[in-house]
């Protein structure tokens, strides 16, 4: 018998780097967007002069999805995706060490809780799951957010976690290190958790690519997602996991159908949308939110690139979502509606996006204690 959770699963998608959201969501029914991007704007969909694989895919006559992030387009023609533009947190240091970690605890500045938004999200919602596996990171490290008291697993692949060899030599182990971790201490009780992790561990089969599973891209976050999605179809009771996407700081060279930036884009598409369609089944109770700490600059640089901006932009992709669309209030990219030095502005708080997805679909009420000191306005995306 499988282990459920209470609310949703959630997977959160950190893109790291602070991701050209301007090129992957396209606001091509503005003008100034192409004034501001003579080199790296990405066609209108009409754009007879650009080939058809070039030109952006329309949404809803204004936005767009890049070409490139086209795999996504049939999940937004389910219902299931959602894009929440001109959004991010009102930080305007520019500094991608202080916007992720301010993001990542949940907080408007440094004098906030050490912890971070899920890990008090967990903290504040433990209905008695027993699984070692509540919250996963996947990586070398946890990520900030899931710092707290509630454990959490970082593995590379369930593979490296595994114990290995002859099959009665790995049952002595188990049954030696489960007596020497019997005791009240400290180093017991952790080495008892790891053993723990083990075990469900050893219960999981990893997805094998076949004709029934979609091909995830061979990269870290294609395999992250596959060890992902063969973790919640054990029902090893799997709350939460964690995934980085890095490498969006696109100074120079960015690209605009090839290079850095579409490479990054093809590997997130490709990678959502196997994960999509391999999790299908579990789309009604199921979250992924996509993130970056901020913007790039609205204008192109001399470098054929972006510099670091202000607005961001967030991703859904549930069963659960009320309608597909592009939410929140568009700033517009005149010279009068940027902010700062040429960054879209934010006109949508983040915080408000993970607290209606925390009390709407986590089931956890205790907005209060994993936002302290912020008021919600609640977007009212979700069922």
């Amino acid at each position: 018998q499988g282990i459920e959770p209470q609310g949703d699963m959630l997977v959160v998608v950190f893109l790291r780097g602070a991701a050209d959201v301007l090129n992957m969501v396209v606001p091509h029914g503005e003008d100034e967007y192409y004034n501001l991007r003579p080199s790296l704007g990405i066609p209108r969909p009409d754009d007879n002069k650009a080939k058809v694989e070039e030109r952006t895919v329309d949404l809803n006559g204004f936005f767009g999805l890049h070409p490139i992030l086209s795999p996504l387009f049939p999940i937004w023609q389910e219902g299931h995706l959602g894009i929440v533009h001109a959004c991010g947190a009102h930080d305007d240091s520019h500094s991608h060490f202080k916007a992720q970690e301010l993001m990542e605890r949940g907080v408007a500045n440094e004098h906030g809780p050490a912890s971070g938004w899920i890990g008090r999200h967990l903290a504040t919602l433990n209905r008695g799951n027993p699984s070692p596996m509540r919250a996963i990171a996947l990586g070398e490290l946890p990520q900030r957010s899931l710092y707290g008291s509630t454990p959490v697993s970082s593995l590379r692949s369930i593979e490296d976690f595994k114990l290995r060899g002859n099959e009665t030599a790995v049952l002595q182990m188990q049954a030696a290190l489960g007596s020497l971790y019997s005791g009240d201490d400290p180093l017991s009780g952790l080495g008892r958790e790891t053993l723990g992790i083990l075990d469900t561990l050893e219960k999981i089969q990893p997805t094998i690519p076949n004709s029934q599973n979609p091909n995830y891209p061979d990269s870290n976050f294609g395999r992250g997602l596959r060890e992902i999605s063969s973790i919640i179809k054990a029902e090893v009771g799997l709350e939460v996991a964690a995934i980085d996407l890095d490498g969006w700081d696109t100074h120079f060279a960015q690209g605009v159908q090839t290079g850095l930036m579409p490479r990054l884009m093809t590997d997130l598409a490709e990678g959502l949308a196997a994960f999509h369609a391999e999790m299908l089944d579990h789309a009604d109770r199921l979250t992924v939110v996509v993130m970056t700490e901020f913007g790039r600059r609205a204008y192109e640089n001399a470098s054929l690139g972006t510099d670091h901006g202000h607005g961001g932009m967030m991703m859904l992709v549930s069963g659960k979502l009320k309608s597909e669309g592009v939410f929140g209030q568009w700033p517009g990219l005149k010279s009068d509606q940027l902010f700062g030095p040429g960054d879209l502005a934010v006109t949508t708080d983040y915080r408000d996006i993970l607290a209606e997805i925390c009390a709407k679909r986590l089931n956890n009420p205790s907005l209060e204690q994993i936002f302290p000191n912020y008021v919600v306005k609640m977007p009212d995306l979700f069922m």
